[in-house]
């Protein structure tokens, strides 16, 4: 663990500049405020209740900034823990902070070890922070008990088959004890036929010190395959309840092939989970949300006509205007470009949501059409897969 901070103190990661709060806020998975209610909460979360949320491992503060802006834009009283054990890192958060001025957050210095002494969460993320711990059972042990029975978390660890070619590299680079300036030199001089050269999808880390630091001479780290992530919630008593995005890991995203589409249907969703991982290979992260393998309620927000639809970060009119019917939405599935078919409805749906309206209240703004439901459905199907339509209940059925 002192290795893990010494790294963090020298090298805050991700590399962050508090100005920016003036031109952007930073959004991603886990912890996005509509995945939470969707996958967590129904879509039915009250937010004019108390929330109370853990960012275990916050780093330089974008899951924290993230979900303190979007629940003060809802004005819900809400308190967020932020629990990093740099020094460096907190101060680059504290900063972003404050140029926002949110004051619901409290900043902890420490391992996210001691969350059971900071009292009971709605919800906890920890995102990429599991896989650098010498126990990772043990961190998670300790986030489930800080967990409310009925709150969730939402974890990102690394994925084994994306990161082909990092752990070669970084067994290289501890061979010669190298630093920074050595890592790049040996990054430029691989052979075409080395994996790490030869793996396309890891370049974002390579654009600054803090990012190649992580990636090629990070102290401590490992990474998961699907099967691997079942087996560390069962042990922590904890259930998954969704994938993002959840068409990574459904095979037909990737299978045009009608036999093969069907033999992989048949298989347990565990099971097509870790097939898709297979089969794309490119997964070099997972995201999901869990609950208690205790609590019986079905916690993700299912598609009726009642639901509200919520367009994540998308202009529903602007979308609508390039779609056609017949038209297919292409799809940048980690390097595996999908054809996703689209219902004829699909451009007139999506021009008309404005996150108030439930399809039902959609519906009646059309022309009827005997078969709207179906069409409906099969748009949130579709985009849902892509993280890019969640669903709220409506405010009287709360």
């Amino acid at each position: 663990m002192d290795r893990v901070r010494a790294q963090y103190e020298a090298h805050p990661y991700p590399a962050r500049d508090p100005k920016d709060e003036a031109k952007r806020l930073v959004t991603g998975s886990p912890s996005h405020l509509l995945e939470i209610d969707h996958y967590l909460f129904a879509g039915a979360r009250d937010w004019s209740r108390p929330f109370r949320a853990l960012v275990a491992g916050g780093g330089t503060g974008d899951a924290t900034i993230m979900l303190a802006q979007q629940l003060a834009d809802l004005g819900c009283p809400a308190e967020i823990v932020y629990l990093d054990l740099s020094e460096a890192s907190r101060r680059i958060a504290e900063a972003r902070a404050a140029k926002r001025k949110l004051a619901s957050i409290v900043f902890r210095t420490g391992s996210l070890l001691d969350a059971p002494d900071l009292g009971s969460f709605d919800y906890i993320d920890c995102c990429g922070v599991l896989h650098h711990l010498e126990d990772p059972d043990a961190g998670l042990r300790a986030l489930v008990a800080a967990l409310a029975p009925d709150g969730g978390i939402g974890i990102m660890l690394y994925g084994a088959l994306g990161r082909t070619g990092v752990y070669p590299m970084q067994s290289m680079l501890r061979a010669l004890g190298a630093d920074l300036a050595l890592a790049r030199r040996l990054l430029s001089a691989l052979p075409e036929s080395n994996w790490f050269r030869r793996n396309p999808f890891l370049g974002d880390h390579l654009q600054n010190d803090a990012g190649l630091y992580d990636l090629l001479l990070h102290a401590q780290d490992r990474a998961y395959t699907v099967p691997e992530i079942y087996a560390l919630l069962e042990r922590a008593d904890l259930r998954l309840v969704a994938w993002i995005e959840p068409a990574r890991y459904e095979p037909e995203s990737y299978l045009a092939d009608p036999v093969l589409r069907r033999a992989t249907a048949a298989l347990a969703p565990q099971d097509r989970a870790a097939f898709a991982e297979n089969l794309s290979g490119s997964m070099k992260s997972h995201v999901f949300y869990a609950v208690r393998a205790a609590n019986p309620a079905p916690t993700v927000a299912t598609f009726s006509l009642d639901a509200v639809p919520v367009l994540r970060e998308l202009d529903g009119s602007a979308l609508a205007r390039n779609f056609r019917p017949g038209t297919n939405l292409s799809a940048d599935l980690g390097g595996h470009r999908a054809s996703l078919p689209l219902p004829p409805l699909a451009g007139a749906i999506l021009e008309r949501i404005d996150g108030r309206r439930s399809f039902a209240e959609i519906e009646a703004s059309l022309p009827p059409a005997k078969d709207f439901a179906a069409q409906a459905e099969a748009l949130y199907r579709t985009m849902n897969g892509l993280n890019r339509m969640l669903l709220r209940a409506r405010a009287g059925s709360r």
